[in-house]
């Protein structure tokens, strides 16, 4: 029997609740699990209570989505109906934003990630060179140890 992780649970799981709401066959077909096996895992996830629930980042996103149009009154009915704090609501809608915002400023220069492969072969080269410096000079207290065993072999002090 095949043992899955709980996040990997989770994943598949949240793909079948809403909002994604997917269908268990096309979940089951994509992940390679049985359909009964979904069926049984998401059961256990809706016989726990709301707030246990995991959401996917595509879930997150049109749940902020759906939320931005709504005032505060229907931000609150939206986060009762589907078990989200409205801060959590935040905090979703805080890291979209983050992660849209000025995509070009956090990409690496070509001319950074020439600098970057040197450097990362410079180190590379330094730790190997340290490496047999460190295996020459432990080779031979190894091999003395060895001499004085075969040499104090049978002698007691």
């Amino acid at each position: 029997m095949a043992r899955y992780s709980e996040k990997f649970k989770g994943r598949a799981v949240a793909r079948l609740l809403a909002p994604e709401s997917a269908a268990v066959d096309v979940v089951a077909r994509e992940v390679g699990i049985g359909s009964g096996t979904l069926e049984r895992w998401r059961d256990d996830v809706l016989s726990m209570p709301a707030r246990g629930r995991a959401w996917t980042a595509a879930a997150r996103l049109e749940a902020v989505i759906v939320t931005a149009a709504l005032d505060e009154a229907g931000k609150s009915a939206w986060c009762r109906e589907h078990g989200v704090y409205p801060d959590e609501l935040l905090k979703w809608r805080t890291s979209a934003t983050t992660a849209l915002a000025e995509p070009e400023e956090l990409r690496a220069s070509p001319q950074a990630t020439r600098q970057d492969k040197k450097r990362i072969k410079e180190l590379e080269r330094e730790l190997l060179r340290k490496d047999r410096a460190l295996a020459e000079t432990a080779a031979p207290a190894g091999a003395l140890k060895k001499v004085v065993a075969l040499f104090n072999n049978g002698e007691d002090e």
